[in-house]
């Protein structure tokens, strides 16, 4: 170790979870920068870690993560947790990094859970291709753009979300999409995790006033290609009649049925003639 960013995954709620690389790493870094410094000392007094901290969340980023990384340039090596999970995905942390980037200081990650991937294992929904939203702004307008810009994903989307804005979110999200699968995961490895798969239908009429508390996750399907109605010959045949009956060019009848139809338009132009 050596003038180094340790990035060090820490359990979304069970500690059994926390891998012996990230405790060996928080035990011989030279200090440790925390989004709750009190949250993170409960986890260093269960696996009897003693480091100096410092505090680094949303509003103090740009001022110590200029301290982190001149300690870090002096000789130190530093580790960066948030209070659970993976720290810098949707969390300041990302900041630090590229502060480090501009820097040339190394950073080095050490995996640890998320409760991106879980959420997506258990969802039930196509994990192939995926995106992650982070938390929908509570601002409506902004929010309303969001959702707006998704309409036509088509990946499964996941989102994370507060309690007492969920009733809000799942309404919104069944105005935005119209019906569509969602799971919601919450308290991801905690005593009381739960996976409901459902709609957003489902969950706007029925779950929305529900009452649920913890740390919650969404995960929506993604947009499906409007399958095509099949036709034969023959019918397409009977409906680009149809145009020519109400006045339509034969080659303009034969071009729109064509499109319509998946046949080539000199096919159904021949049978017109």
């Amino acid at each position: 170790m050596s003038n180094t960013l340790y990035v060090v995954g820490t359990p979304i709620g069970n500690l059994s979870d926390m891998s012996p690389r990230a405790v060996e790493t928080l035990r011989n870094v030279d200090f440790i920068a925390a989004e709750d410094t009190r949250v993170t000392l409960k986890l260093l007094n269960h696996f009897d870690i003693k480091k100096p901290m410092v505090s680094y969340y949303e509003h103090n980023k740009r001022e110590r993560g200029e301290v982190i990384c001149t300690r870090i340039m002096s000789g130190e090596d530093c580790a960066i947790v948030t209070d659970a999970g993976m720290p810098c995905i949707s969390d300041p942390g990302e900041d630090l990094i590229k502060l480090c980037e501009e820097k040339g200081i190394k950073t080095v990650v050490v995996p640890g859970p998320s409760a991106v991937i879980s959420a997506l294992a258990v969802s039930g929904l196509e994990t192939g291709r995926f995106c992650f939203e982070g938390f929908l702004s509570v601002n409506k307008k902004s929010r309303k753009e969001h959702l707006e810009s998704l309409k036509n994903e088509k990946r499964t989307m996941i989102f994370y979300e507060a309690p007492h804005k969920l009733p809000t979110t799942l309404k919104d999200l069944y105005a935005a999409f119209g019906e569509r699968k969602l799971t919601i995961v919450r308290e991801i490895t905690k005593i009381h995790e739960e996976t409901i798969r459902t709609t957003t239908k489902i969950a706007a009429e029925e779950l929305a006033e529900s009452g649920m508390k913890g740390e919650i996750v969404l995960v929506l399907e993604g947009k499906k290609d409007e399958q095509k109605e099949e036709y034969t010959l023959e019918q397409a045949i009977g409906l680009a009649r149809k145009l020519v009956e109400n006045g339509n060019k034969l080659s303009d009848a034969a071009k729109e049925i064509a499109s319509l139809t998946g046949f080539k338009k000199n096919e159904i132009y021949k049978e017109l003639v």
